[in-house]
């Protein structure tokens, strides 16, 4: 059965032909479980929606415990699909004689390089938009990331770093996996915002519980905007008194949920701005910029996924990649660069996943073939520091089909992203994780409230912390310099001076309240801190 025929509108009139279609013993026995299974609508599935495939969301104990955190950090998982090529997007310049040997004719030349870490590891020029955030210290690299007996196939694998299940097949992702059956309220009273979103692919298995999804999703960004300008409803009023009427009210109902969604997408998205700057036609920049506004807009939903796909480099790599690592580049410097400009880039950690990495040697078509481990890449002022997690592959170690072995666990990131920035009990991670248990990666922050900073080359430091009512700004301050720093409420309009002056060198710990001296009202607000050497900003809450 399916009503995408009828209209959505508030304002239906009854109808005698639909009343005549009722009979008394028609399906007798269906329940709404039932009905929504033959559907595939079991708690959250998908529907069409403007010819696009939407999925609605339903909480479970994961999400709820998204929904519970005390600190309000946001992952966005940017998927590169097909595969990224690892050694030509983090350049192992410490054995270049070896890389460059093994790839003749697509090696990245010395003067293409951008130093990471002097003689040890490089970017190609076409990611030079990062080079910027890893000066600020805003990027981090996790090594050779993978698995034992790592599958080389693109649907195996791309399961496998959604379900976290190496040995067996497992229709549910980490993220989902404690999704229930049992909540017969969710129709009539769901969560106020979706607990997470995924933009440019549908199918994915990170958002899905026991059979069903509990994410919105679209594959098309340009649908995306579609939905938030037209958001319509369909109506409950007016519909026959019978089984028939019964199943086609909670078809609309179930669908309305979706609309629901949508209605909130379109508030939050519509109580921002665009910050301007990304590159136009480019799929993978319109995905961020939505996303960028939905966070700017207080959506409230924690956890995002995009997808720039085209990885899978057979052949003509050099071109194809060097493409898409300028398109990823350029993407996420103008998403952190929107988001410091309104004081979320201190909340918003941002991971690349692929499901492999590529062979190291070239093969005879200028591409490489589906390798095993490949860097994962972080994003965001939060790492407090750039770095390299955990050691590079041995280059000189190969498997027998010209492999490398990882040396970090893609499950020990997840862990430690989980755990750490989303600030999930070990206990929901543990089980999110089929049972498996890391110890946490230092990747530069901790639920603690503390934060790790590289002991060479140390920088500027602020963070944001709760107590008995009381909000304050933690300062690690590298070396005596004046700063200033000022409150500003959320419309941008100047509340109070906290600091103007010369603060020496160590921590310093600033009472917003006390600091502000005058009356704040309960609510968001941002700050700026301006130093000799450059300037900061985030936002905070006052309760």
């Amino acid at each position: 059965m399916c009503d995408t025929n009828h209209s959505r509108n508030t304002k239906s009139k009854k109808n005698t032909k639909e009343d005549s279609s009722c009979n008394p013993d028609e399906h007798k026995k269906w329940n709404r479980r039932s009905f929504l299974q033959a559907l595939g609508l079991v708690g959250g599935g998908s529907m069409m929606l403007a010819n696009t495939n939407l999925t609605v969301s339903r909480p479970s104990p994961l999400s709820m415990a998204l929904s519970q955190t005390e600190n309000d950090n946001i992952l966005i998982i940017c998927r590169l699909g097909g595969g990224n090529d690892g050694f030509n997007t983090i350049i192992p310049v410490y054995d270049y004689d070896v890389y460059a040997n093994a790839r003749p004719l697509i090696k990245i030349p010395p003067s293409e390089f951008i130093n990471l870490q002097e003689n040890e590891f490089a970017m190609p020029k076409p990611m030079n938009k990062l080079e910027n955030l890893w000066g600020d210290g805003q990027m981090k690299v996790a090594h050779g990331v993978g698995y034992e007996d790592q599958t080389l196939s693109h649907f195996r694998g791309t399961d496998i770093w959604a379900n976290t299940n190496l040995v067996e097949e497992e229709r549910s992702g980490f993220m989902g996996r404690y999704f229930q059956d049992l909540y017969p309220d969710y129709i009539f009273d769901p969560p106020p915002s979706p607990p997470s979103i995924q933009i440019g692919s549908l199918g994915n298995l990170i958002f899905r519980g026991p059979g069903n999804d509990f994410s919105f999703a679209i594959s098309d960004p340009a649908r995306l905007e579609q939905i938030i300008e037209n958001q319509n409803f369909y109506d409950l009023n007016m519909l026959p008194d019978c089984t028939y009427g019964d199943k086609l009210k909670f078809l609309r109902e179930s669908t309305n949920v979706t609309y629901n969604y949508a209605e909130a997408i379109s508030d939050a998205f519509n109580r921002s701005t665009d910050f301007g700057g990304y590159l136009e036609d480019d799929n993978f920049a319109r995905q961020l910029r939505i996303i960028a506004r939905l966070i700017k807009g207080n959506l409230g939903t924690k956890v995002f996924m995009v997808t720039l796909g085209g990885f899978d480099t057979h052949n003509n790599q050099i071109q194809r990649h060097q493409s898409l690592l300028n398109s990823l580049s350029e993407g996420i410097s103008n998403f952190y660069a929107d988001l410091q400009a309104s004081g979320w880039d201190d909340k918003v950690l941002t991971m690349t996943i692929s499901e492999f990495g590529r062979r190291f040697s070239e093969n005879g078509s200028l591409g490489t073939d589906h390798g095993t481990a490949a860097p994962v890449l972080f994003f965001g002022t939060g790492l407090n520091g750039n770095g390299f997690i955990g050691e590079h592959p041995d280059l000189s170690d190969l498997t027998r089909g010209g492999n490398v072995s990882n040396t970090n666990d893609f499950r020990q990131l997840y862990s430690t992203v989980m755990k750490e920035w989303l600030c999930i009990d070990q206990e929901v991670v543990n089980k999110a994780l089929l049972g498996a248990e890391f110890e946490s990666l230092d990747l530069g922050f901790s639920c603690d409230g503390s934060t790790s900073t590289p002991i060479e080359g140390a920088s500027f430091a602020h963070t944001v912390t709760y107590s008995d009512n009381q909000t304050f700004i933690t300062i690690e301050n590298p070396e005596t310099t004046h700063v200033d720093i000022v409150l500003y409420n959320i419309i941008g309009q100047k509340v109070a001076t906290l600091r103007n002056e010369m603060l020496l060198e160590g921590r310093h710990i600033i009472n917003v309240k006390e600091a502000a001296n005058t009356r704040l009202s309960t609510g968001q607000y941002v700050y700026r801190i301006e130093t000799n050497q450059s300037d900061f900003s985030s936002h905070l809450l006052i309760s």
